[in-house]
């Protein structure tokens, strides 16, 4: 992150003064075993299902649940 920061590159900056300001959820996130991916992957079959809605035909909406 030190590298970066004397870098002239500013949007990498932003990126790793962001990751400086959470940093305790990062290294949480990469080192932790536990996931939230069974929780994101039901989240997405929702909103997939909603924005369907609008797009395609009921029966279409219904074979996919």
């Amino acid at each position: 992150m030190e590298h970066v920061q004397a870098d002239e590159l500013p949007a990498l900056h932003t990126f790793v003064n962001g990751l400086g300001q959470d940093l305790d959820a990062v290294v949480a996130g990469l080192s932790l075993r536990y996931s939230s991916g069974a929780v994101e992957g039901h989240n997405n079959k929702i909103k997939m299902l909603s924005s369907s809605r609008g797009h395609h035909s009921p029966r279409l909406s219904r074979n996919r649940t």
